[in-house]
């Protein structure tokens, strides 16, 4: 998301930078330009900046993926964390199950026993 962030800033300093034109230096009229001229150099700085926006857009969209599928990845490794701990859970509440029941079968064994030797 931040990544996202800082692109879409950026390019939108970009845009703007590149959208301004400096002051003429000289103080001396320029010889005057024909307007067909002005024109078509008018039409090139609006094509440009339409190819700076498009790339910045394409650019922003592939760290959108970028982020997203980071957070996919970070899911499913969650997820399969949770599922590992659940595995082991299980595996020591076997373990005690069995120990409970050793425990138990000892007991009856013990009892027999007794009763036997009686």
């Amino acid at each position: 998301m931040n990544k996202l962030l800082i692109a879409l800033i950026a390019g939108a300093f970009v845009a703007t930078a590149s959208a301004q034109t400096p002051a003429p230096a000289t103080s001396t009229p320029a010889p005057a330009a024909s307007t067909s001229d002005m024109k078509a150099e008018a039409k090139k700085e609006k094509a440009d900046a339409k190819a700076e926006m498009k790339k910045e857009k394409a650019k922003a969209k592939a760290d959108k993926k970028v982020a997203k599928a980071d957070k996919k990845e970070a899911d499913i490794k969650a997820d399969a964390n949770k599922k590992m701990a659940k595995q082991e859970q299980k595996k020591e509440d076997a373990k005690a199950d069995a120990k409970k029941d050793m425990a138990k079968a000892d007991a009856k064994a013990e009892k027999k026993e007794e009763a036997v030797k009686k």
